[in-house]
């Protein structure tokens, strides 16, 4: 091993899994070897058991797609929003300056604080996840967006502005193109972060979902279904990182994401 030097799509491959299967290991050899008690922590099989009696009697996928839907709604709106603030932030200084003290305080404030008032504002509905959701991705994403855009190259501009463009122009053409493939990037982690806020939203006042599942799994000492919850969790965010990383290189093939 060299410190930067990548790997090969084959060598990554097998050593993601290889770490898959130690984990898997480790976790079969405390439970079945008995170091944990099953009212702790459930084996690999029975959260597997457990996990085909949720999808197969207790209509598991429909709390999946609710969550689903939730956290593309929310993400989406937060993109909506933060994505052409962020542009504009980090293109015009006065825009910046307008805003960043705002965003810089709003991002520290932890979503799940929001989640009384906007009970108490709008219900215990989508409405209120939703907006869960958005609270917590959309002044993270603003501020990401805005240093993308903000380190465009200001050689590019300059040459822009040599050649005749006018402001609005040069965001068009220089500043998005070149903060697209990094502005994407982003917009994948963000994702990332809206899935634990959308558990934060289900946790309270939610009668659907994959958080509503683990809480009543909870109620009931069922580590295997709040297990099951977990992995279906990280199992849908894998996929859907790996997807959005091929559409980023499908879209931007100069870039290195």
């Amino acid at each position: 091993m060299r410190p930067l030097q990548p790997v090969g799509a084959g060598a990554r491959i097998v050593l993601g899994a290889l770490f898959f299967a130690l984990f898997i290991g480790v976790w079969a050899a405390v439970t079945y070897g008995g170091v944990v008690p099953a009212l702790f922590l459930a084996s690999p099989g029975r959260a597997l058991a457990s996990g085909w009696a949720l999808l197969a009697e207790y209509g598991f996928a429909f709390d999946i797609g609710v969550t689903v839907w939730r956290v593309v709604g929310g993400f989406l709106l937060a993109a909506l929003v933060a994505v052409p603030l962020g542009l504009l932030m980090g293109a015009f200084k006065p825009v910046e300056a307008f805003f960043e003290p705002f965003f810089s305080f709003a991002r520290y404030l932890p979503a799940s604080a929001f989640i009384p008032l906007l009970i108490l504002w709008l219900g215990v509905g989508e409405a209120q996840k939703l907006a869960v959701i958005v609270i917590g991705s959309v002044f993270q994403l603003v501020i990401m967006v805005a240093a993308i855009a903000g380190g465009t190259r200001r050689d590019l501009v300059e040459a822009a502005y040599t050649l005749g463009s006018r402001p609005l122009s040069i965001l068009r053409r220089v500043v998005i193109p070149a903060a697209a493939p990094q502005v994407a990037e982003a917009l994948r982690l963000v994702l990332g972060w809206a899935w634990t806020y959308v558990i934060v939203a289900e946790l309270v006042g939610a009668s659907s979902g994959i958080g509503h599942m683990i809480m009543d799994s909870q109620r009931l000492l069922d580590t295997g279904q709040m297990i099951f919850g977990i992995v279906t969790i990280g199992v849908i965010g894998l996929v859907t990182d790996l997807l959005f990383k091929a559409v980023n290189r499908w879209l931007f093939p100069w870039a290195v994401l």
